[in-house]
Order: structure tokens, then sequence, then C-alpha cells
């Protein structure tokens, strides 16, 4: 499956020749010398008519709910994308319609009778495909929100691990043996020194202020731009010793050592990663089933289209033949001359190409731009990111 997935939805009087009609087309697309797209038949059943007045509403609903469904399948496909790091072969797996490619699907198409049955009335099954997709559009939105507030956690957490010495969490760095603990007196700080201070460190610390004990500043960590120093005082001289660090260009680190707070933080940070994961695994199962359902019902609507605006523009009783046209990459212009050409009559003036140009100024407000003597619509989305 190509990056750029397109298909074109058809329909043509069929003069009570369906067959004859279809092989014409595929000829003139898909024969021996005309390898421009492929083509497969999209056999829509019977479905109850009703009023003229009730097609001309249900075509204008139509409309509506075929980008709302468009809409749903796209934030799916988006899902997948972050879920699978825009890996368009990953993606492609994962696009799959009843167990079927979406190549497939299409080629083989049927109408859900069991679903949409022929003695339902348009609305009725207009009805019944909205509830589903406005369902699993409901579903994948609340499944989302949960997962990428919990992921959202999880880079927060993992933020504070990141960055130089002077700005990012310590907890993971420093050990128990680091520091003098339960002293009624004596306590032990962390400064961060740029490497390029070392030398200047080493020869001041002790000198900052009074009562900071020789030779207790030890090196425990170094990253490219500081090197992370202890240094143990008397607590009275605390809060000078910090101050005079601050003008020495040492950065001091307001970090206590608690073995219950630092096991309860990498606890989090492992709890948050799992929940994240499970969240992800699921969200990605939910994503393929669901772009499946989604996008069938999106084709059973476009088949819908087709059907109402077929009556409506070639009359009763429906005899029309419908068709999946597969355009080859950079080949759309070319299948869509063969199409004007052999079904521009069927637009009146507007099929003439010097009509159309001649009247297009006129009716460019009036007439859709995707409009075309014959049934038209598509399917088109990308499976990259573009």
């Amino acid at each position: 499956m190509p990056a750029n997935v397109v298909y074109w939805f058809i329909s043509v009087p069929a003069e009570n020749k369906k067959s004859v009609v279809f092989q014409n087309l595929k000829t003139k697309l898909s024969g021996p010398t005309n390898d421009y797209a492929e083509v497969f038949q999209f056999i829509i059943p019977e479905l109850k008519i009703g009023t003229l007045d009730g097609l001309v509403t249900i075509s204008d609903e139509l409309v509506k709910y075929d980008q709302a469904f468009e809409a749903t399948n796209l934030k799916i496909l988006d899902i997948l994308r972050n879920l699978l790091n825009a890996d368009k072969d990953q993606i492609r797996a994962h696009l799959v319609v009843n167990e079927k490619s979406i190549d497939q699907y299409l080629k083989t198409f049927q109408w859900n009778t069991q679903k949409y049955r022929g003695d339902k009335s348009l609305q009725e099954i207009v009805q019944a495909l909205n509830q589903e997709v406005s369902s699993i559009d409901a579903l994948m939105k609340a499944k989302l929100a949960n997962y990428n507030q919990v992921k959202g956690n999880l880079q927060a957490l993992k933020r504070t691990q990141s960055g130089n010495l002077a700005v990012r969490d310590i907890t993971d760095v420093v050990r128990k043996e680091h520091f003098v603990l339960n002293s009624e007196y004596l306590e032990t700080l962390l400064v961060a020194v740029p490497r390029n201070l070392y030398r200047a460190w080493y020869g001041k610390y002790e000198k900052l202020t009074p009562m900071v004990v020789p030779r207790s500043s030890i090196k425990i960590k170094e990253d490219d731009e500081y090197g992370l120093f202890t240094v143990t005082l008397f607590k009275r001289v605390v809060e000078d010793f910090v101050h005079k660090c601050r003008e020495e260009k040492f950065i001091y680190k307001d970090f206590k050592y608690d073995e219950g707070e630092i096991e309860n933080h990498r606890k989090q940070l492992q709890e948050i990663g799992e929940t994240e994961k499970e969240l992800s695994s699921t969200l990605l199962r939910l994503a393929r089933t669901n772009f499946g359902e989604v996008f069938s019902s999106w084709i059973h609507l476009k088949a819908l289209r087709v059907y109402v605006e077929s009556v409506l523009r070639y009359g009763l009783p429906p005899d029309f033949m419908s068709a999946i046209i597969k355009p080859k990459p950079k080949l759309e212009n070319k299948v869509r001359d063969i199409l004007h050409a052999e079904y521009g009559k069927l637009g009146g003036s507007m099929g003439s190409e010097s009509q159309k140009e001649e009247h297009m100024e006129e009716f460019h407000n009036l007439v859709d731009k995707d409009y075309y003597p014959y049934v038209w619509f598509q399917v088109h989305f990308e499976i990259g990111r573009g």
C-alpha cells in the first residue's frame, strides 16, 4: 500500500447492462495497453428509497456524516502514527478491516446485510452507522486522554532526570555513604561545580565559612558541564555557606537524603512506566480494531452516498453501475480524462470541456468543486505524517 491512499467511488447509468458497462470501464482504465488504475466492482444492494424529498434531505445529512466518519478515521490513524513512531510499514500492518488489508477489503466489499438490512429505511441505516462511529469516537477520545495524562506524568518525571547536574534531579546519583546522617551538629551538602572551577572549589570550599570539615569534599558524579561534590559542615553555618557558594558561582543543590523518599520516587517512576506501557498496548489494540470498524462504516456510508446520488441523478427505478477506482500513482489526471471522455455527456452542457470552462466562473459558487458528470466520491488519506 503506498503512503498516499486514494480510492474513487463512481456510478454511471447501466441501461440494464451492468456487467457490460463495468467491463467497458475496466478495459478503458486497466486493459492490456491501458494500465492507469485498478477497477473493482462496488455492489450495492437495493435499498428502501422513500420519497424524493426524503432523498434530498438524507443526501445533505450524508455529507455531514461522511466528514465526521473521515475525521474519526483520521484521529485513529494519528493515534497509530504516534504509538508506532510514524513507522509506515508498522502502520500499514495495523490498517486492517475485517482481518483484510484496506485494498483487499475494498476489492471484496460486500454489504453487511446482517447489520444493515434491506428492509430498514435509509434513515435507520444511517443512524445505525452514526451510532457505531460516534460510540467508537467517544471511546477512543477517553482512552487517548487517559493515556496522554499518564504519558505526560511519566515525561515530567523523566525530565527531572535530564539536563546537567546543576538542574537535574539527583535522586538516582547519590548513595547513603555520601552523607553524614543523624548527626546533631553536622550536615552534608551537595554542590554542582562548573568543570572550569574545580581548582577554585578545592582551593576555597574549606574557607568559604568557618566550621567546614577539612577534606570533606568528594566528587561523586560528573557530566560534560558540572561535577557534583559533597561537603560536610556544621549545621549552624549552612545558610552562610550556601550564600558564599552563590557568590563563587558554585550551585547549591537543595537535597536532603531520605531513603524512604528515594524509594518512593523509584517506585513511582517504575509504576508510572509500567502503567504507560500497559495503556499504550491497550490503546494500540483498540486503535487497530476500531480503525477497521470505522473504516467499514465509512465505506458503507460511501455506498449510501453513491446510491442516493445515483437515484437523484439518474432517476427511478435504480439502474446504475457502481465501481471503485484506484488510480495508479501520478495518473489521476489521466484517469479523470478517460472518465470525462467516456461519461462527459452525462453532464449536459457542463459535460463539455469548452462549455464547462465558459460557465465555470458563473457557477463557481453554485456547483460543488468536486462535481463531475458521473457520481463521484473518494477516500483519500496519508499513512505518513506528510
